[in-house]
């Protein structure tokens, strides 16, 4: 971009403003980014509903795996359509266990007292971890409809049908 000064500003002497360090910057590649964040969300999911037993590298296949330890300027190959039936399994039984840990968090939490889903999750306004397993499931190639089937479910199981139904 073009960047037009006064003249008065042309001849002030000092550092680079900071606008033109910005400028200067390399482009960071967006896909891995996206990958970055994908990691993060499953270990905060991990994290915060105390999920044992879950290795988050197992969730991603050798290139993924490759891709974390990368500058974001660079372009790397990232994992493509076509994906191990294995890494596929652990993710979707990932994904499962996030709902089944959200759905048994909320009913222990509404047994002590009444708080509201929205209260128990403050992910992001207006977010839940179930909802959030199912935007995850768009990123790790997991059908969403499975992840939405299985929550309805878990929430039938704990007498939760008023929230089930909805």
């Amino acid at each position: 971009p073009v960047l037009d000064t006064e003249d008065a500003w042309v001849s002030v002497e000092g550092p680079v403003s900071i606008v033109e360090l910005a400028l200067e910057q390399k482009r960071i590649h967006y896909p891995l980014v996206e990958h970055q964040f994908v990691l993060c969300t499953v270990l905060y999911a991990i994290m915060r509903l105390l999920l044992k037993g879950v290795k988050p590298l197992s969730l991603f296949d050798s290139k993924g795996k490759n891709a974390f330890f990368k500058d974001l300027t660079s372009i790397q190959l990232l994992p493509s359509g076509d994906m191990d039936p294995n890494v596929l399994s652990l993710r979707q039984q990932f994904l499962l266990k996030v709902v089944s840990a959200a759905v048994q968090a909320l009913c222990s939490s509404q047994k002590d007292s009444e708080v509201s889903e929205e209260d128990y999750f403050p992910f992001e306004k207006g977010k839940n971890w179930p909802t959030l397993a199912a935007d995850l499931a768009q990123y790790l190639q997991i059908s969403e409809d499975l992840v939405r089937r299985h929550y309805v479910c878990e929430l039938y199981s704990y007498g939760m049908d008023h929230l089930g139904e909805e």
